[in-house]
């Protein structure tokens, strides 16, 4: 399905964005990842980029565009997490938190549209549950990311034109680290019984890119184990 189709995957050094780079990988996918952090992966064609900088994105999109050619897909999955008392936060880090999490979707969603053909032409933006339900001192993370829920469908809107269809992904608590840093109490107050883990979010990217699936744009698939449906009272 994906075999030599070249795929971009932003905040490929680490965590969930390492796990789709290599899920692409393991498709036989081209894949190209961007971060800020210079990293290698084994069959991830590294390459580094300020994806919130929009001169950098388009000289990167254009550079990619020469050494491959067209454009399949494109995982929006940059991105940072910033918690702080919204007394403290300062304009620096309003802008470093909404400029990497939700200016750099918007830009390198452009920039991959321009060379978009072919039989997939998919963006997958990654949001977050905190777009829809909030805990204290989480405003810059929480806007950045309702912003990314409402640039998905405008973009799916737009970008229809070009028959790109453009999909985003809300991940729940997703572990990065070891499993044993984990409680029992974090697995079970989940309904399935278990935290997510970054292949989760990578096979749904899979999913979603897929053009089997060309019925599915200007959505959101929330992951998360059922905790945005969970009524939760304390007793």
């Amino acid at each position: 399905m994906f075999t030599d189709k070249t795929i971009v995957v932003t905040g490929a050094a680490n965590g969930i964005g390492k796990s789709i780079a290599q899920h692409f990988v393991s498709e036989n996918a081209r894949v190209i990842g961007l971060d800020l952090e210079m990293f290698t992966l084994e069959g991830v064609d590294a390459r580094h980029c300020d994806v919130g900088n929009f001169q950098q994105v388009i000289d990167v999109f254009a550079q990619i565009q020469q050494d491959y050619g067209e454009i399949h897909a494109l995982i929006n999955n940059a991105g940072v997490s910033e918690f702080k008392s919204i007394w403290e936060i300062e304009e620096a880090d309003w802008n470093r938190v909404l400029d990497t999490n939700l200016k750099s979707v918007f830009i390198c969603s452009r920039e991959a549209a321009r060379y978009m053909t072919g039989d997939i032409r998919a963006i997958v933006n990654m949001a977050s549950t905190r777009a829809f339900m909030s805990e204290p001192n989480t405003e810059t993370y929480s806007a950045s990311k309702g912003g990314i829920y409402a640039l998905t469908h405008s973009l799916a809107a737009t970008l229809s034109e070009k028959e790109i269809r453009v999909n985003s992904i809300a991940p729940g608590w997703i572990h990065t680290g070891e499993t044993d840093e984990l409680r029992e109490v974090d697995h079970s107050q989940h309904w399935s019984g278990r935290v997510g883990k970054v292949d989760d979010i990578a096979r749904a990217c899979l999913f979603l890119c897929d053009p089997r699936n060309s019925f599915i744009t200007g959505e959101c698939l929330n992951i998360d184990g059922g905790m945005t449906r969970k009524m939760i009272y304390e007793h």
